[in-house]
């Protein structure tokens, strides 16, 4: 029987955020995806990083609007995000987990990219009395407005993974949840953290696919996709 042949790449994708927990698992298994001919990473710094895939473009998100020649791709993949302690503010951390993720949206639209996926947070609620949470769906309220044929929208419980910088509460969850995994069964499922990497290769599998409409991924339902993948 003659070997199956080796499919044509024919999806281009750009990652803002390739440098966090999600984003940096995420832009791996793109550049190993062989449905990826090109794979364009937005940055306010080059990673040390070189691929024959990868294209980096180094920019500032508070003038996203003003890049001339942004780039055309199928799938952008939105995995920005801090935390109150690292923005210092309420404001500054609306900017980069609101503000920021919005505007490339909207100049992603712009440029016709087919596919929006974006990493929020279990409990985003535009209508929540706790700030994390009312900003990640203010987020996702301005994102569905826009006109993408695909908006796929991924809520993780407390990722854990190893990060460049210390986040003690994921640390301890990552230590613990091997522990108390049998707590979380049935409803409470969608509350037990996450690792990062089976986050990322459920929002590779699901651009893949590219669902027309806008969906929203729970932990639970995205362990069940990184195990299909």
């Amino acid at each position: 029987m003659p070997p199956t042949p080796t499919p044509t790449p024919s999806r281009t994708a750009l990652v803002a955020g390739a440098s966090g927990l999600v984003g940096s698992r995420v832009l791996h298994l793109l550049l190993e995806d062989p449905a990826y001919a090109r794979v364009t990473v937005l940055a306010r710094r080059e990673l040390p990083l070189a691929h024959k895939k990868l294209e980096q473009r180094v920019a500032s998100f508070d003038r996203l609007a003003q890049i001339a020649d942004f780039p055309r791709v199928h799938d952008v993949f939105c995995c920005l995000g801090t935390t109150m302690k690292q923005a210092g503010s309420p404001d500054a951390f609306r900017k980069v987990d609101c503000t920021y993720v919005v505007e490339l949206a909207r100049v992603a639209v712009r440029h016709r990219a087919s596919q929006f996926l974006v990493v929020t947070a279990l409990g985003a609620d535009p209508r929540s009395r706790i700030l994390y949470s009312r900003v990640k769906g203010e987020m996702e309220e301005a994102v569905r407005r826009l006109q993408f044929e695909g908006i796929q929208i991924f809520r993780p419980s407390l990722l854990v993974g190893t990060r460049v910088e210390s986040r003690p509460a994921e640390r301890v969850a990552g230590l613990l949840s091997p522990l108390v995994a049998w707590a979380f069964v049935g409803p409470l499922a969608r509350y037990r953290p996450i690792r990062a990497d089976a986050v990322a290769r459920a929002m590779v599998r699901v651009a893949r696919e590219a669902p027309p409409g806008a969906h929203v991924y729970e932990s639970d339902h995205i362990r069940r996709l990184a195990a299909r993948s």
